[in-house]
């Protein structure tokens, strides 16, 4: 495994040319975004296309993948190509505002790990200003897209650092969602929460909540981390 590419069990992401690489953020939500009976699914801001390539492997459903930055967008494609899902993940270079105004379907899952910089410091690399800070996706178009898009029975699933996911989930709900899944992550056992898993939908049903703890106070990954993520990770 080089910084240039990562291997998983059944492909790999190139991500040589891509500001955001393989990370936590996008394995915890590709691992645990509920894709059963799934039929067209939907990945906001899919960066390497790491995502839309778990969730491929994980259902046999029609994954469409956007992505506002070309070199990205480039490799996306790259990385689908190469993968056993070629047939049925498709990406297009384009923001979420527009895909919106053209889309010519509904989703039953729409799944992002969205920016979440929000006026802070801009990183000098504008590729990964895109990637990181919320100037070109806002949580609010975010969220009233995906309402328009998703049918009756969809879900909108997300992963969010813990100091804005309490905003998001307000958000979300004034415009319609009901909570409907909720995984608090611990970086480390002792540690404090950072990331939380939120999933969305339109119908009101019992809110699931969990925790999970990514390592050990050995640093090793944990069971639950592991149970989670088996059918990636090389030497799970």
């Amino acid at each position: 495994m080089g910084n240039s590419y990562f291997k998983f069990k059944q492909f790999t992401v190139v991500q040589e040319k891509s500001a955001m690489k393989v990370g936590t953020d996008g394995v915890l939500l590709g691992s645990w975004a509920d894709v059963r009976q799934r039929k067209n699914i939907l990945d906001v801001g899919t960066g390497t296309g790491l995502i839309a390539l778990m969730l491929a492997q994980r259902s046999n459903a029609q994954i469409t993948a956007v992505e506002l930055e070309e070199k990205a967008a480039e490799e996306a494609k790259l990385n689908v190509n190469a993968s056993l899902w070629k047939d049925r993940v498709h990406v297009h270079c384009i923001s979420f505002q527009h895909f919106l105004k053209h889309a010519d379907r509904q989703f039953d899952l729409i799944v992002s790990n969205p920016p979440f910089f929000s006026n802070s410091a801009k990183a000098n690399d504008l590729s990964r200003t895109m990637a990181r800070h919320t100037d070109t996706l806002s949580y609010s178009e975010l969220i009233l897209g995906s309402s328009r898009l998703l049918n009756i029975e969809g879900c909108l699933a997300v992963i969010l650092p813990l100091e804005t996911s309490i905003g998001f989930e307000k958000l979300a709900i004034e415009s319609g969602f009901s909570l409907q899944r909720k995984t608090l992550v611990k970086p480390k056992s002792g540690k404090d929460v950072n990331r939380v898993l939120l999933s969305f939908g339109k119908n009101t049903t019992t809110i699931v909540g969990d925790t999970i703890t990514i390592y050990d106070e050995n640093g090793q990954w944990t069971e639950s981390y592991k149970d989670l993520t088996r059918s990636f990770y090389l030497y799970i």
